[in-house]
């Protein structure tokens, strides 16, 4: 009784060393005596116990966070930038083999890359042209990722800290460069302006009853307001006559 109770209880733990269940996202390599035979699953997984081992390795995109890395860019301004790298295993067997700790080695290889790739740039183009930056990380960390079977597909720079005094030369220029606007925009309206009454000048010498018309329409809206005071400017051809008789006389 006693003998088969032991048996019982050696084949549920050979039974349980040798049965493996993998999830849908999850891949097991295989180790024969060491060597590697394949990546298996998922699904049911039979192993021949004290033989085989087996390793997990999942599939599912994993998001990296880069700490903030101290830069000092192509035109000598001190930065601090942090990133987020977004990858997935797609060779399990490599990502076993190749490298001891694929997750830290990632870690590792996109701050430095972070470092190199900022530090070649000027401060001007981190901010203004951060999608080349995102492009540019994301194709040098696929590219030395790949032979551990990892595949980088998205990199993205979270944030830039700036020193205080770049910050408010920064603003400064800002400041500036409406202002800057501001003045082309007046100066593009006084144009347009003296284009029109240049316009206007050109209408009125051509047609001279123009003018008297514009002088009755301002009498006109003179009227209309409620003034004490009302000024009513003389046509200088009601006194033509009389400076005409006044130089005859001269």
């Amino acid at each position: 009784m006693i003998f088969v109770a032991a048996a019982i209880i050696i084949g549920v733990i050979i039974l349980s060393s040798a049965i493996r269940v993998l999830n849908e996202y999850e891949r097991g390599v295989i180790f024969r005596l060491g060597r590697v035979i394949s990546a298996k699953g998922p699904g049911l997984i039979l192993l021949i116990p004290i033989v085989d081992r087996m390793v997990r390795m999942s599939l599912r995109t994993v998001a990296l966070d880069v700490p903030p890395q101290d830069v000092i860019t192509r035109d000598n301004v001190s930065i601090k930038v942090n990133a987020v790298v977004y990858f997935r295993v797609m060779g399990p067997v490599q990502a076993v083999v190749e490298v001891e700790d694929f997750l830290y080695a990632t870690s590792q290889l996109a701050q430095t890359t972070l470092r190199n790739v900022c530090g070649q740039a000027e401060l001007d183009e981190i901010l203004s042209q951060r999608e080349r930056m995102n492009e540019r990380l994301q194709e040098i960390l696929d590219h030395h990722a790949s032979p551990w079977g990892v595949k980088v597909s998205l990199v993205e720079i979270k944030h830039i800290d700036l020193p205080h005094e770049m910050q408010r030369a920064m603003a400064k220029q800002a400041e500036a460069e409406r202002e800057r606007r501001a003045k082309v925009i007046n100066a593009e309206g006084e144009f347009q302006a003296a284009t029109k009454l240049a316009e206007a000048s050109q209408i009125i010498s051509a047609h001279p009853m123009a003018l008297q018309l514009r002088y009755l329409q301002t009498l006109t809206e003179i009227g209309a307001e409620q003034n004490s005071t009302t000024i009513f400017p003389v046509p200088i051809d009601l006194l033509r006559p009389f400076l005409q008789r006044g130089t005859g006389k001269a």
